[in-house]
């Protein structure tokens, strides 16, 4: 083993022989052997050995291998400086070997050393980003698990950092060639990190890359397959993948792949969903996705179908006026419970799909059942316009930090989703029907409600995807699905609103 002083000698050696450095492969050798030293020699041998690397290529596996060897040693300033100089390996042939070995050096615990392997590797993409791609997908296909989401965070995080002429139209390809290879065995929390990079790419941002996404959703929802309700996995594999598809759809990229899908399948298993998480509402969280999906719908080829299942599921949320006794009184003990989260969204998609065969109501029905869903709808409208007094009772006069208070938010978003219900309610009133009127639904964000005066938008929309849960078929980790907010499905209980009802 080579000592500090023949190191240095060996080094003037080849410093001192300029261009004929590479006659000098005895001396080279003898750094190489610095590794096999003491921390000294170690670390001497990490700044030496890729300084005169690129004149050896006969060396070349040697050397990335000795500095290999430092970048495992016990030393950490050792390990420090061998990852520092790493990407002077990085040339022609040799660079996907580098990038693989960076990427397996992501597993660090160290958080400096994990960001010298970070900038490394994005020093190395700037020299070949289609090489350093080939290692690190190498490691997220065939790596150990830590390897696999530390490379897919790196890519999640530091794709968007680069410049436009190293991410160029063939790298991105490159990048959604391989991602597609990954996607076909992918955790949900995975799926949400591809489908993030990959709607950053500037190829998929027009309208054919995004239906390409689209498609990719599609792919991973299993919308081919016959929806098992009862299934946690399944369930909770649709609800993830809509989730993605979702912000892609457009009046040019259509969602009626997704809403024929839910309307076909899903709702009439909507009272039989097994939730993946406990304490959520599955069937609102179902419901809301069919609303916001519902206005992208394109020409669809069951339109009258799935309006059919729409309005046969909405009638299971409007109930008939109960019955009188003689004396005038409710014959029953209870008056039914209205879910206005519930049939907002039922009555939303209706009101959208209504508009591509506004006859549907006039001319698809029977008479007795149009006369049935008007009764329907007059006894709710009743009880809403009583509703939306009490809840303007209640936050009129409030500002500022009154409306902040749990109470109010709860009250705020019962408005919006009652005044919702109200504005598409008198649509269907007209004669013959309308399904000209637009309203925001109640969880996305506004600019202002008006509540006797104006105030500043209440947020109700909600944070960060899930973690773990199966977004593909294979990586059975569940994430964990994290609804919007502005539920509210109230008892009659609620505001005294029984006795309201009662004598009209």
């Amino acid at each position: 083993m080579p000592t500090v002083e023949e190191l240095y000698r060996n080094y003037g050696i080849l410093a001192d022989a300029t261009e004929q450095v590479a006659q000098h492969k005895d001396a080279y050798q003898v750094i190489l052997d610095g590794v096999k030293g003491g921390t000294k020699e170690k670390r001497l041998a990490a700044q030496f050995i890729p300084k005169f690397f690129k004149h050896f290529p006969e060396l070349a596996d040697s050397a990335i291998n000795a500095q290999l060897d430092l970048c495992e040693d016990e030393d950490v300033s050792i390990r420090r400086q061998a990852i520092k100089e790493l990407p002077q390996f990085a040339t022609g042939e040799n660079l996907p070997r580098v990038a693989d070995i960076l990427t397996q050096l992501l597993q660090t615990d160290d958080s400096a050393e994990f960001n010298l392997v970070n900038n490394a590797l994005l020093s190395i993409f700037k020299m070949d980003a289609k090489g350093t791609l080939g290692g690190l997908f190498s490691q997220i296909l065939q790596g150990e698990d830590i390897v696999r989401e530390r490379a897919i965070k790196f890519l999640s995080t530091k794709l968007k950092t680069l410049p436009d002429e190293v991410l160029t139209k063939e790298v991105e390809e490159l990048i959604l060639t391989e991602s597609k290879k990954v996607l076909e065995d992918v955790t949900g929390e995975e799926f949400v990190l591809f489908m993030k990079i990959l709607s950053g790419l500037k190829s998929l941002q027009t309208v054919s890359g995004r239906q390409q996404l689209v498609e990719l959703v599609a792919e991973q929802a299993d919308l081919e397959q016959t929806f098992n309700p009862s299934d946690p996995d399944c369930v909770d594999r649709l609800l993830q993948c809509t989730r993605q598809a979702v912000p892609l759809f457009s009046k040019n990229v259509h969602s009626t792949r997704f809403v024929t899908y839910f309307c076909e399948q899903v709702l009439p298993n909507l009272s039989s969903l097994t939730t993946p998480v406990e304490g959520l509402d599955i069937q609102l969280e179902v419901l809301k996705l069919l609303a916001e999906m519902s206005s992208f719908c394109g020409d669809m080829e069951k339109l009258e179908t799935n309006l059919r299942k729409l309005f046969d599921k909405l009638l299971e949320y409007m109930p008939l006026p109960p019955e009188e006794a003689e004396n005038g009184e409710n014959a029953g003990n209870e008056e039914p419970k209205l879910q206005f989260s519930y049939v907002e969204c039922l009555l939303y998609s209706f009101h959208q799909l209504g508009r591509k065969l506004p006859d549907f109501l006039t001319a698809k029905l029977n008479a007795e059942k149009l006369k049935d869903f008007k009764i329907r709808l007059q006894y709710f409208a009743r009880g809403l316009q009583v509703y939306i007094r009490q809840l303007r009772l209640a936050l009129q006069g409030k500002t500022g930090e009154a409306l902040k208070t749990e109470e109010n938010k709860i009250k705020v978003v019962a408005l919006k989703i009652t005044n919702n219900i109200n504005v598409l309610i008198k649509d269907l009133f007209h004669i013959p029907p309308s399904y000209k009127s637009t309203v925001t639904l109640s969880w996305k964000p506004v600019q202002k409600v008006e509540i006797g005066q104006k105030r500043a938008n209440e947020d109700t929309t909600s944070g960060s995807p899930p973690k773990k849960s199966p977004a593909g078929p294979k990586r059975d980790a569940r994430q964990i699905y994290n609804p919007p907010s502005g539920k509210y499905s109230s008892n009659l209980s609620n505001f005294n609103y029984e006795r309201s009802l009662q004598g009209k």
